[in-house]
């Protein structure tokens, strides 16, 4: 019986190391908003969030998600944070490699960040997106079409573990946007949806960091939930008019295990 047990618990740690760290798992949503105008039917988003490379994610992994992205036909890639896992040490030349299969993935109207606590103190984020061709939004925003009435706004806030949102400044800058605009928000840490709803009218806010529990049992679900993923830590949640879509992350933090919780 003690052998069996011990059995079933090696078989359980090697699943959870290397085969649910493993793979991707896609979840397509389609949204549907007033707000979104005729000229942006049939858009496509393809949102990525909490890649730790370094550690379950690495060159060959990371190749592999950018094919996977490209494949999806994405019109625009949204990534929320974490990129580097700040446990791992990597040399410049990495950092440079990072950059450059980042810089494969392919969105002809855009590719937005924003900056996740792992990417806090890491001096060459800014850089690695930089190359990458990806816009950072830090408490800033781009508004997409020309004409008033055909607008898609995307905005983005600070890092929500080490910042607290600039909200009269997100309330300024909406206001660039016409009202009947459909509005994207883009934050790193999924409770920060809750300071931001409080005076700020969003359509869509996609967020990461929670890894949605990284480690899910029957029955109980989230194991584990991280500082500011924990009222927003599954997959969607509608909030008013708002939706919320909370990645569950590509790579792993703290510990390399995933359980019945795949990289999507």
């Amino acid at each position: 019986m003690f052998f069996l047990l011990l059995l079933g618990l090696c078989f359980l740690l090697f699943w959870a190391r290397y085969i649910s760290t493993s793979g991707l798992v896609v979840n397509n949503y389609t949204i549907t908003s007033p707000n979104i105008s005729s000229s942006w039917q049939g858009l496509s988003i393809v949102h990525i969030s909490d890649i730790h490379y370094g550690r379950t994610v690495n060159e060959a992994y990371l190749r592999n998600l950018v094919d996977k992205v490209n494949g999806l036909n994405p019109d625009l890639v949204a990534f929320t944070g974490d990129l580097i896992d700040n446990d791992y040490k990597y040399s410049r030349e990495e950092a440079l490699t990072i950059a450059g299969i980042l810089a494969g993935i392919q969105a002809p109207l855009a590719k937005f960040a924003v900056v996740g606590n792992h990417d806090y103190f890491n001096r060459d984020y800014f850089s690695i997106m930089e190359v990458a061709n990806f816009q950072i939004l830090e408490n800033s925003y781009l508004v997409l079409g020309d004409k008033p009435d055909k607008q898609l706004f995307v905005g983005g806030i600070a890092n929500y573990s080490y910042e607290h949102p600039d909200l009269e400044k997100i309330q300024k800058y909406l206001t660039a946007a016409e009202e009947r605009a459909y509005r994207i928000f883009l934050v790193h840490e999924g409770d920060a949806a809750d300071a931001i709803l409080s005076s700020c009218d969003l359509d869509l806010i996609l967020g990461g960091h929670s890894h949605n529990g990284q480690v899910r049992l029957p029955f109980i679900g989230a194991v584990v939930k991280p500082r500011f993923g924990r009222k927003y830590s599954g997959h969607y949640y509608r909030v008013g008019e708002t939706d919320i879509y909370i990645s569950s992350g590509i790579g792993t933090s703290t510990i390399n295990f995933r359980l019945l919780n795949k990289p999507n």
